[in-house]
């Protein structure tokens, strides 16, 4: 069964960080585009960032670039998401996923598998 398992979510104030991580496992995502993806309260869910099959790659919003970093370690089958100065407009459960290949992508319906999410709220 494949599963992706979000952590790292929580409470945090305005201009903090927060690490996210996603542990694989079923299978290994280490020839796959990995992705970080949320969703606002009332919103659609939104692209945030995405990360290559070897790491050489990495696409964000423009929401969120220059503040977010996506990383991954294809030896851990993990995905990592650093958030820093986070705003309150970042508020969101986040969602980390498999695209369908190696191709990278910000659509979300290019995305195949789903973890459950985890909240991230930032007050102000």
């Amino acid at each position: 069964q494949v599963r992706l398992v979000e952590s790292g979510g929580g409470l945090v104030q305005a201009g903090g960080s927060l690490r996210l991580s996603c542990a694989a496992s079923g299978r290994t995502f280490s020839g796959t585009t990995m992705g970080w993806l949320r969703q606002a309260p009332g919103k659609e869910r939104e692209f945030v960032a995405a990360i290559s099959w070897n790491g050489g790659n990495t696409y964000y919003s423009d929401s969120v670039k220059g503040r977010f970093t996506i990383s991954r370690d294809n030896a851990k089958n993990t995905v990592y998401l650093q958030m820093n100065r986070l705003k309150p407009e970042d508020t969101a459960v986040y969602y980390c996923a498999a695209a369908n290949s190696a191709t990278m992508t910000r659509l979300i319906r290019e995305y195949s598998y789903w973890g459950q999410g985890t909240q991230v709220t930032v007050s102000s």
